[in-house]
């Protein structure tokens, strides 16, 4: 196999690519790229045996054929060497030549055939939403995906595809977010994508534009974007059913500034640590809120004012959970509507249904 194409496009792809191959297995060849040289393009993989990532590039290919070579050294090799173009060839006793410039590197491939196959999808369904939309509606729900493996099925983000609407949901025992966007479609199904697949085809989005296809089959889901194809592996298990999670309307809703809240809470958080924790105090009274926080380093007391409805309340809370939420919110202003010391707190927009984040409460100690 032996092509010549353009440094930056192939270091582009190796960076994209990489973020699916392992740094230590037992199966050596997973730390390797796959490369196969077709007519005029390159396709790389990286592959983990739970999520691939697939890019093609341009290529002048000279002959065709595959390999695979160690991902970390020849995407260091591909980054350091100060040329516009490379030229790569491998030979039947796996040398490889990596050209660019007045650089030349010989390292050694590993057998093309031991590789393994990636699954067939057999994808069916398909639908297409715009990139930024798609990371808009994981970054308001991955904060909330489980990070221990109790229940597996809970560290994924539960797609709910419905007539013309998505729905993402995500779950962690102590809080719930839902984010919500109107599309154009006809199909309904519902699937649950590793939040770490998410994470990562969030980051290949970047900055584009453009659209992405989103095709599942019965264990798999295919991302289809403009340089990267991710193929992952999809969470089996049963979800929560987030609806009834959901408390009916409330006795207290008040309307909070984000920003000033977020700074009540980080000033609060100055007396929290791993070793002294506290929940925060939380009464809202009379068109203004107060937050207390003691621990044994200190006590903090902090009060804004809000727009009120309903009746007062006091609430203890997790101050990481819940400024969590807020941070996640992407909003200026936010709905905190309750139903009394004990009952999850819905944290909602001003205007809208674009999300939807449950925060349950903390016990406080009355004095």
């Amino acid at each position: 196999m032996k092509f010549v194409c353009e440094r930056s496009e192939l270091n582009t792809a190796l960076s994209g690519v990489g973020k699916a191959i392992v740094s230590t297995t037992n199966l050596s060849v997973l730390e390797g790229v796959h490369i196969v040289a077709y007519a005029d393009e390159i396709e790389l993989t990286g592959y983990d045996l739970e999520m691939a990532i697939i890019s093609r590039i341009k290529a002048n290919v000279i002959e065709r054929g595959e390999a695979v070579v160690s991902s970390k050294l020849l995407t260091e090799i591909v980054r350091k060497i100060n040329a516009d173009e490379i030229e790569f060839e491998i030979n039947d006793d796996l040398a490889v030549t990596v050209k660019g410039g007045n650089a030349v590197f010989n390292i050694t491939g590993l057998p093309a055939q031991d590789y393994p196959e990636l699954p067939e999808a057999n994808a069916e369904n398909h639908m297409n939403i715009l990139g930024q939309d798609l990371k808009e509606m994981v970054g308001k729900t991955i904060y909330a995906v489980a990070q221990n493996d109790q229940k597996p099925v809970h560290t994924g983000i539960k797609f709910f595809l419905e007539f013309n609407e998505l729905t993402l949901v995500s779950v962690d025992g102590y809080r719930l977010a839902v984010a919500n966007k109107k599309l154009i479609n006809t199909d309904e199904r519902s699937f649950v994508v590793p939040a770490r697949t998410l994470n990562e085809v969030c980051q290949l989005i970047g900055n584009s534009d453009g659209e992405i296809e989103i095709s599942t089959a019965r264990r798999y889901a295919v991302f289809t974007m403009e340089k990267y194809t991710v193929l992952t592996r999809l969470l089996e298990g049963e979800f929560i059913d987030y609806k009834r999670s959901i408390p009916d309307g409330c006795k207290t809703r008040v309307l909070v500034n984000v920003d000033q809240m977020e700074d009540c809470i980080e000033r609060a958080l100055l007396l929290i640590t791993d070793r002294f924790k506290s929940p925060l105090r939380i009464k809202m009274e009379s068109g203004h809120i107060s937050i207390v926080c003691k621990t044994s380093l200190g006590n903090s007391y902090d009060e804004l004012s809000l727009e009120q409805e309903g009746d007062d309340l006091e609430i203890g809370f997790n101050a990481r959970y819940l400024l969590d939420a807020l941070k996640n919110s992407g909003s200026d202003e936010v709905w905190f509507e309750l139903n009394g010391p004990t009952a999850p707190m819905k944290v909602l927009p001003k205007e809208g249904d674009s999300f939807l984040f449950l925060v349950l409460p903390v016990r406080i100690r009355t004095e």
